[in-house]
């Protein structure tokens, strides 16, 4: 991967320029990452991030989960191939991701994986995590020790089995930024990369902030294949005049900080309504995040997994039904399409 200045045709309307329906967009000049289009995975430019949980349904929050029917995941991967995305991300190795993993091969579905290995809080972050209002008790962080080997297992397992589809492996969601609820000290997630990797063939990363990245990843961009990055920028108070160049400038640092591994981001996408967000949260301004992003992933071969393809109900408050965790969805919850993939 080498950086360069590329002139990238972005659909990008900067602060002020759009003053009504027929205002010209402009051609935007940056500086950027310009990676090999053999740093694409399997040769992706936009990619999605899967989960498939429905009205009453979610994974396990310590009482068992409630799985997606076989009928039903296999109705979004057909809603998800009909609207061209064959790649997606799937976050951990439990029931719901090997039965999505055995329908794309029971039916021959042109869909490759981006496996997860979801890890578990090895460490109490009460102190740096907003919502943890108490520390976890030793014993459940020693009970997820034992949880995340596990995982950890099914992963490779997974790997192994579905070898043909599952195209590369993610070891860790969001375990290191400082305030995640389910923080694992870093040299264990070296660790457990490590032991990954020693165990299947397929490239190994690790999803995090870029802010992370940028201050803290040198020693585990040294042990996996490529960088995997999350970046929000209407989390962070951007307009969305201002949110593709925010998102550019986040990847842009996190190469001049770690210059010698591929970049793809593993999340980034605009929530389409938010207590949190207030008017910022919109299906148009959705759809425009989504087409701008997608303009500067392909003039710089990044591989964009948009977060996510059908929005969630069991995330976030159950008390607050707008609140931004359950509406990122590029398609509703009962599967009807926003206006990015109408």
């Amino acid at each position: 991967m080498n950086g360069c200045k590329v002139l990238a045709v972005i659909a990008l309307a900067l602060s002020g320029c759009l003053a009504g329906p027929d205002a010209e967009i402009s051609r935007l000049e940056v500086d950027s990452i310009k990676q090999s289009p053999d740093d694409l995975i399997v040769g992706e430019v936009m990619a999605v991030a899967y989960s498939g949980f429905r009205e009453g349904q979610h994974p396990d929050r310590g009482d068992g989960a409630v799985n997606p029917s076989r009928v039903e995941i296999l109705e979004d991967l057909e809603i998800l191939l009909a609207h061209d995305f064959d790649l997606i991300r799937m976050y951990d190795s439990g029931e719901n991701t090997r039965g999505t993993l055995e329908l794309i091969s029971e039916h021959d579905l042109p869909i490759k994986v981006l496996l997860g290995i979801w890890l578990r809080a090895e460490f109490s972050n009460h102190l740096g995590c907003p919502w943890l209002d108490e520390p976890i008790p030793d014993e459940k962080l020693a009970a997820n020790v034992l949880r995340n080997a596990a995982e950890l297992q099914r992963g490779i397992e997974l790997a192994h089995e579905f070898a043909d589809i599952v195209v590369a492996v993610n070891v860790g969601n969001e375990v290191l930024v400082d305030w995640n609820d389910h923080m694992v000290p870093l040299q264990k997630v070296v660790a457990y990369v490590r032991q990954v990797k020693a165990a299947i063939d397929q490239p190994v990363t690790v999803a995090d902030n870029y802010e992370w990245w940028i201050r803290d990843g040198a020693p585990l961009a040294a042990e996996v294949d490529f960088l995997g990055v999350h970046t929000y920028p209407v989390w962070e108070d951007k307009t969305i005049d201002e949110a593709l160049a925010y998102t550019v400038e986040n990847i842009e640092r996190v190469h001049v900080a770690l210059p010698d591994k591929p970049i793809a981001i593993l999340e980034a996408g605009w929530a389409t309504a938010a207590t949190e967000f207030g008017e910022r949260a919109n299906v148009t301004d959705q759809a425009r995040y989504f087409r701008d992003l997608r303009d500067w992933a392909a003039a710089t071969n990044t591989t964009v997994f948009f977060f996510e393809a059908f929005d969630e109900p069991w995330k976030g408050d159950d008390n607050d039904p707008l609140g931004a965790e359950k509406h990122w969805g590029l398609f509703n919850v009962d599967r009807t399409p926003k206006q990015v993939v109408e």
